[in-house]
């Protein structure tokens, strides 16, 4: 480890000033325990309904907006793989013909 990233993690908190870990050891009782315990859908779907309200959800007018953007988009790739395949068959009928 150079001094660059020594510096770095001291300001991330990772090491201390001494360069020693700063993170707690943890046994493995504290992991089992951890793994074992589970979130009751309860508290799950108050959680998920928490962070939903966080979701900074597009306008009405953005929404038209971006969905016209792509139906055009669809709608002028799809022309251009029509094009270049039809194109591209009637170049090979016509190079094997002769």
């Amino acid at each position: 480890m150079n001094r660059e990233q020594k510096r770095m993690m001291q300001r991330q908190g990772q090491v201390g000033a001494d360069g020693a870990s700063t993170r707690r050891a943890t046994s493995s009782q504290d992991l089992q325990r951890r793994r074992g315990e589970r979130t009751k859908p309860r508290q799950f779907m108050r959680e998920v309904r928490d962070e939903m309200r966080q979701v900074a959800w597009p306008k009405r007018p953005e929404v038209i907006n971006y969905t016209t953007i792509v139906f055009f988009v669809l709608v002028f790739m799809t022309a251009l793989i029509f094009g270049l395949g039809a194109g591209f068959s009637k170049f090979v009928t016509f190079f094997f013909q002769k």
